[in-house]
């Protein structure tokens, strides 16, 4: 449970802003699963995940059998590689514009 809701119109932009501007949807070349993908840069990556591309994960569904469960931190390299395919073909904008 979140221990802070916005509810100033401000911080709702503010928020929509960070997780949701220009985000690009990318599919993975291997499950097909769908995410919003932002390069602020080269090397920064953000990765907006959804209940139906954690379901339709294959990578995911295996890690989150594990005893101990899926570690938060850790992506799929399937994905991975289909972000990287996607940016070196030009279909993700990298770099932040308006500080976003």
């Amino acid at each position: 449970m979140a221990s802070f809701v916005p509810t100033s119109p401000d911080t709702l932009e503010d928020q929509r802003l960070y997780t949701r501007a220009r985000l690009t949807e990318v599919a993975c070349l291997d499950c097909l699963a769908k995410v919003g993908v932002k390069k602020n840069s080269e090397h920064h990556t953000s990765i907006q995940w959804n209940d139906e591309a954690r379901r339709q994960c294959p990578e995911f569904s295996r890690m989150d059998q594990r005893p101990e469960g899926r570690p938060v931190h850790v992506g799929c390299p399937r994905l991975v590689d289909s972000i990287e395919t996607a940016a070196r073909e030009g279909l993700i904008p990298i770099g932040a514009e308006d500080g976003y």
